[in-house]
């Protein structure tokens, strides 16, 4: 044990929810404090890419599983080009963590991503505070007490009406081209993914696929995309509420009766919206590795990962745009399709990352469509 991750043992810190729960706990990682929407993950391994996963910016996530860090972090399994959380909550953090492919600890990784963790907190009463009541703001802070931290906390914005699409999303268009020297396939197909918070994994399997790959900012018109030629077009998942992306709606609506077209997570609510369908908050999301979902036109389940907090709303599909999948614990829409026009949207990720990867058929039924429509 390092003389640093000694020292971080004897500082506590406290997690104070919006309805004034408060929560002890140790720092590791950064000592920073830090705020944001509260929400767990059921996973019970990928702390890595649910650390680098975008679609969790704005929100402080805690593991269910009471072991983290047990393997380890390493350079390759990242999702993104850096730590996407504003704090990270675990049971217990494991300091000196054995797997071959270990490279930093994850108080290591933590500290040099200037993201707060905490640990020795009783995140089973807090996952079933959040269960029952509903994901909440909250801070995290070895600096405050609980009441400046809950004054601190009533003067910053919801989750709900920040526009993290925007943060997340990539300045600049680019070619996608993998650090691995793995060959693939000829590119036969030009794949756009616009870019709303994407994990590096649906790239990596697109490219695999033997696709030509690449990725726009959220920013670009129905026109921008046309002009790169693409036989088809992917919306990627990403943060926060679908309404703040209406933006990216009407782009993706201007693409459509003209490419294929697929949206994972909160891709799929923006094609749903673009369609006119409504989508609305989750009480407390889906975020783990093991959500069943049924297939309607085949009756098959399939066992998901997942990472969302709103949904779209079955009542308003309209004009064609019908439910193709559900969530057998909720029967919330996990799946949408179109009668007429070459759709396909999922809720879940095919890409896992971390989960179960049953559903990488999905980018192969994708193609599909694409091929067919050239």
């Amino acid at each position: 044990m390092t003389v640093d991750e000694g020292e971080r043992l004897n500082k506590d810190m406290i997690l104070v929810l919006e309805d004034g729960a408060i929560f002890h706990g140790y720092s590791f990682g950064s000592e920073t404090s830090a705020y944001g929407e509260v929400v767990f993950n059921t996973s019970m391994v990928g702390y890595q890419e649910i650390l680098t996963d975008p679609s969790y910016a704005g929100q402080i996530v805690v593991l269910t599983y009471p072991l983290i860090g047990n393997y380890g972090i390493n350079d390759d399994d990242v999702e993104s080009n850096r730590i996407q959380v504003q704090g990270f909550i675990v049971r217990e953090s494991c300091s000196e963590p054995s797997h071959w492919q270990s490279q930093h600890t994850l108080h290591e990784y933590l500290y040099e991503g200037e993201t707060p963790g905490m640990y020795g907190i009783d995140t089973r009463a807090l996952t079933r505070r959040l269960r029952s009541k509903g994901v909440m703001m909250g801070v995290m802070t070895s600096e405050k007490n609980h009441q400046e931290a809950l004054d601190w906390l009533q003067g910053l914005p919801q989750y709900g009406n920040v526009d993290f699409v925007g943060e997340v999303s990539t300045p600049e268009p680019y070619v996608w081209q993998p650090l691995s020297s793995e060959p693939v396939p000829n590119s036969d197909v030009h794949i756009v993914v616009i870019d709303c918070g994407l994990k590096f994994n649906i790239l990596r399997i697109l490219h695999r696929l033997g696709c030509k790959v690449t990725v726009v900012p959220c920013t670009f018109s129905t026109e921008d995309v046309l002009e790169l030629k693409p036989d088809g077009v992917l919306v990627s998942p990403g943060p926060g509420d679908p309404a703040f992306v209406d933006d990216v709606a009407r782009s993706v609506m201007g693409l459509m009766n003209k490419l294929p077209m697929m949206g994972i997570c909160l891709g799929e609510q923006i094609m749903a919206r673009a369609l006119g369908a409504r989508t609305y908050k989750l009480k407390f999301g889906h975020r783990g590795g093991n959500h069943p979902v049924r297939e309607i036109a085949t009756g098959r389940v399939y066992i998901t990962a997942q990472n969302h907090g709103y949904a779209v709303d079955a009542d308003s599909l309209h004009g064609g745009l019908e439910v193709s999948h559900i969530n057998l614990n909720d029967e919330t829409v996990e799946g949408i399709s179109h009668r007429e026009i070459p759709i396909l949207g999922i809720q879940y990720h095919s890409e896992a990352s971390p989960g179960p990867e049953d559903n990488v058929y999905l980018f192969n039924r994708f193609l599909d469509m694409v091929r067919d429509h050239v």
